[in-house]
């Protein structure tokens, strides 16, 4: 029943009410559930197949399933009342190991459950109702999340539940094999079900169950989630539940793709924002050296001796619109003359010269020596 794990179980309890045995017969079977009848709420929903969905991977929500005409449960005799009932259902989970929160067969004097609160709640109580005498509830949980508030024994287990999320009795969900001592944690589909129950409590619920008493179902998420299904459903309230076929029962929901846990995404985010990092650094780094060079200045050894008188290289290549040659305006013995204009829309005149060429720049230094200002 582990909610890591795609599952199913064949479900049989039973328990023995010190109650009246009422007159009229009422059971009920469902192999799938198109066209039932039942009362759904919250999240619940009829599938195309047949599947009874009660909750899908949202987090905090709940769903229900009502058979929708209440049984007679006569308290006015001593006679002992044994009811019954039959389910195999499917807990899915993509976390391995992490899902929840768990369903839970009920009967329940209503079919509003408007106030109750999901996750550890399984939709039937709330934190104020939890324990109240009043509720006249009976439940019996199938939970996969432990919750210490309710003294849960572990997070994968059966409870007695009366009024409360307390259980008056639970069990680590096991299976007592027939033929071998021992538990085993699955039931397997297609052999009856063991000769010792898992659980065995006796109770006087002859102040729990009111005279008319809805049976249902319920299943609830928390922030651990996994989707809850019904394959079928068998209900008597004077004897045993009819057995299931379970050649009968629709097919079973897919098994999804395992996904990584909440911490192994966490790391797969930072490893990959990491190395985007990196990525971005180094291209960032890239660039910046391509502009540098492109901007890069060159001093000449003859600058040393006429003084600083120089605009940016990166002001001149961009004044020139980077030397095009549409912004020729003339051609020197050793030199293209560029029309310039600064960001002060001051109009100039820029040479180029050749850093390699020799007789060039003697001419260039030998015109600019007899001027005032150079370029």
């Amino acid at each position: 029943m582990a909610a890591a794990q795609y599952l199913y179980l064949l479900i049989v309890f039973n328990l023995s009410l010190f109650l009246a045995l009422a007159q009229e017969e009422n059971q009920f079977i469902y192999h799938g559930f198109d066209n039932s009848k039942l009362q759904l709420g919250g999240l619940a929903k009829i599938l195309p197949n047949g599947l009874l969905r009660l909750t899908n991977t949202s987090e905090l929500e709940s769903g229900y399933a009502f058979y929708p005409s209440p049984f007679k449960f006569n308290s006015s005799s001593s006679q002992t009342l044994s009811f019954s009932t039959t389910f195999v259902f499917a807990m899915v989970s993509k976390a391995v190991n992490f899902g929840g929160n768990g369903l839970a067969f009920f009967i329940s004097p209503s079919m509003n459950f408007t106030g109750a609160v999901a996750g550890a709640y399984l939709g039937l109580f709330n934190l104020t109702n939890n324990g109240q005498p009043n509720n006249h509830i009976l439940a019996v949980e199938l939970d996969t999340v432990e919750s210490p508030e309710f003294y849960d024994i572990d997070g994968n287990h059966v409870g007695i539940d009366v009024n409360s999320l307390i259980s008056n009795q639970s069990a680590t969900a096991s299976y007592i094999s027939n033929k071998e001592k021992g538990m085993k944690l699955w039931t397997p589909l297609k052999i009856p079900k063991p000769n010792g129950p898992l659980l065995s409590k006796h109770l006087d619920l002859s102040e729990v169950l009111l005279e008319s008493m809805y049976v249902g179902l319920s299943a609830a998420t928390g922030t651990r989630i996994s989707d809850h299904y019904i394959l079928g459903w068998s209900f008597n309230k004077s004897g045993p539940a009819q057995n299931l076929d379970i050649s009968k029962l629709p097919p079973p929901p897919p098994i999804p793709p395992p996904e990584k846990t909440s911490e192994g995404l966490g790391r797969t985010i930072t490893v990959l924002l990491v190395a985007i990092a990196v990525v971005l650094i180094t291209v960032g780094g890239a660039v910046y050296i391509v502009r540098k060079k492109k901007y890069e200045e060159v001093y000449e050894v003859w600058e040393k001796e006429y003084g600083p008188h120089r605009l940016s290289y990166k002001n001149l290549y961009k004044a020139t619109k980077g030397f095009k040659e549409k912004e020729v305006i003339g051609q020197g013995g050793f030199g293209q003359v560029y029309r310039g204009v600064l960001p002060s829309n001051v109009q100039i005149a820029v040479k180029r010269i050749s850093h390699n060429s020799n007789e060039g720049m003697k001419q260039f230094v030998a015109e600019i020596g007899g001027t005032s200002i150079g370029l």
